[in-house]
């Protein structure tokens, strides 16, 4: 390296101190300032600002020398929104070229050719790609409008992620749909003729050599990023700036968008388990639970008490809206049988201290109640001991608290996803011996904080495994599914 070179190892942290050329910037990295290629560094998000007291120095000559560093430091930070800001503009330009690709050059040529894909295999594929393609559309003609050409670091692009932030919501279906996307491209692409055509589909399109899975996890990979980019363009964004509130207003708008598209896969994932898990109960009555619910949220055993002291030992399972009873069959301890349920939302918890209850005349212990609010119905609860009974007292507040933020969040699951996770749990337990043993162990949740705490972690580079994996931290694993591991003396 030549002097005025900086030498640095992977892991360093260089103050830039020039940024005024896109390739070369002027740093200090320990006590040595030189010259160093941008490519090789990336700029930290939470990088603390320079103090006061750091600056502060004695002298005429050293408050000269202040007085141009902050100088300096001012124009580098302009320089640096201006590079955050092409970034944005530059990207979201290649970005529509991708999906305009993809809408052009692969779906138009698959519905030319109707005896190779049928219209729900293009669904499955392709997803609503075309609807995103023409809401980014938007969005890039109303960031145009805001983007200052002649002075960059001047544009005000925070209104435009404000004012659709959402429409980006279109983008949960995409997210949830592209696993089988992938599932289906792989079957596709085992013959020959699939893969000739894709990739003719490329040429004649003049598209980048990238593979069309490629392509089709741009999306993804896209609304990902817009939380990392606005913090990035908010850490350069002085509180003067006229574009500070609205930045820092669509950094945490694009946080929540993209917890809600993180929070409506996982819910999917679930709503299958609870599909499944419903098939495996004998004597189910009423509606499906997935009529109102989408969550478990805890499951136990508890002895339930009548008026007239009369208990009976059941299994009971907490979903969001409802509680649903059940008896373990005598032999096969893996086998239950439905006995009813108790809608959450119409009834409040009543904590009970151990003695006598004064309203039954009962002693009980380590006990609870759930009281309807429109009629004198009452249901008594036991637990073994004083620990399940703080368990369930904490599932049920967490319960409530799960109802309201889905409320605001909008968060709903459709009746077609409903309906097809039925379907394919019945379709799957056909003919199997009954058991809840055959539910799977369901992954672990992930927290989901109350509006105002909801934040999340995007990493520089995210696997595509864990493309969707945006929420931070996570929950422990439900205990309801380790139940059916823990409960089986009779597997196959």
């Amino acid at each position: 390296m030549d002097d005025q070179e900086l030498g640095f190892k992977a892991g360093d942290v260089i103050q830039v101190l020039e940024a005024s050329n896109k390739d070369w910037w002027w740093g200090r990295s320990e006590d040595k300032e030189a010259w160093f290629p941008a490519s090789f560094v990336r700029l930290r998000v939470n990088q603390e600002e320079l103090s006061e007291n750091s600056s502060s120095t004695q002298g005429e000559e050293q408050e000269e020398d202040v007085g141009k560093n902050r100088h300096r430091h001012l124009e580098s930070k302009h320089q640096m929104r201006t590079n955050v800001i092409q970034e944005i503009m530059n990207t979201e330009r290649v970005y529509i070229k991708h999906l305009k690709d993809i809408c052009e050059g692969y779906i138009r040529q698959c519905r030319k050719h109707t005896g190779m894909f049928t219209v729900a295999q293009l669904a499955t594929i392709f997803g609503n790609i075309e609807d995103i393609y023409k809401f980014q559309r938007k969005f890039l003609k109303d960031l145009e409008k805001q983007y200052n050409k002649e002075e960059p670091h001047l544009s005000e692009i925070g209104s435009c992620f404000l004012q659709h932030q959402e429409g980006f919501a279109i983008y949960s279906e995409y997210c949830n749909n592209h696993p089988g996307a992938c599932a289906e491209l792989s079957r596709l692409m085992k013959q020959g003729r699939y893969r000739h055509f894709f990739e003719a589909c490329r040429l004649l399109q003049q598209m980048i050599d990238i593979a069309i899975d490629g392509f089709l996890l741009t999306p993804v990979q896209k609304i990902c990023k817009y939380p990392l980019q606005l913090a990035e363009l908010l850490k350069y964004t002085t509180q003067e700036h006229s574009d500070y509130n609205n930045i820092k207003a669509a950094y945490e708008a694009m946080k929540n968008v993209a917890c809600l598209i993180n929070e409506r896969k996982r819910r999917l994932e679930s709503i299958d388990k609870i599909a499944r898990w419903q098939v495996s109960i004998v004597g189910w009555e009423g509606l499906d639970i997935l009529e109102r619910s989408s969550e478990l949220i805890h499951s136990g055993e508890l002895t339930q008490v009548s008026r007239h002291g009369k208990s009976q030992q059941r299994t009971f399972f907490l979903f969001d809206h409802q509680l649903v009873s059940c008896k373990k069959d005598l032999l096969r301890r893996d086998v239950l049988y439905y006995r009813g349920r108790t809608d959450m939302d119409e009834v409040r918890l009543v904590d009970l201290e151990d003695g006598r209850d004064k309203d039954w005349n009962l002693s009980v212990k380590n006990a609870f109640k759930l009281v309807s609010k429109t009629t004198d119905e009452v249901h008594l609860f036991c637990a073994k001991k004083q620990e399940d009974k703080a368990r369930w007292l904490q599932a049920c507040g967490d319960e409530r608290r799960r109802v309201r933020e889905d409320r605001e969040m909008g968060m709903e699951i459709s009746e077609n996803q409903k309906k097809l996770a039925m379907l394919n749990a019945q379709k799957a337990g056909h003919g199997k011996s009954k058991g809840y043993s055959a539910c799977p162990v369901a992954l672990p949740h992930q927290s989901l904080h109350p509006l105002h705490q909801r934040h999340v972690t995007v990493p520089t580079s995210v696997p595509q495994q864990q493309v969707f994996a945006l929420a931070e931290p996570k929950r422990k694993p439900s205990l309801f599914w380790h139940t059916f591991n823990k409960l089986t003396p009779f597997k196959k």
